[in-house]
């Protein structure tokens, strides 16, 4: 259904998808692969972690996560 949108400003998009009407498809058009152990993206002020002996597998036996080389 289409849809009436009144003025917008968009100051900085990173990383996302912005979309106003009607889409069929929404793809991405970047991919990217992110590796982290046991506590490694904690965020705050007061920390406290308490791990073990830990490891962390970034073997990828995978060679296509996600296509992108088609979404133009």
């Amino acid at each position: 259904m289409p849809a009436i949108i009144g003025p917008v400003q968009i100051v900085n998009v990173t990383g996302g998808v912005v979309q106003f009407g009607d889409a069929l498809f929404v793809s991405p058009k970047a991919g990217t692969k992110t590796v982290g152990g046991s506590g490694g993206f904690n965020t705050g002020g007061v920390i406290i972690t308490n791990n073990g002996l830990n490891a962390t597998n970034v073997l990828d036996t995978n060679l296509i996560d996600q296509p992108i080389v088609g979404n133009n």
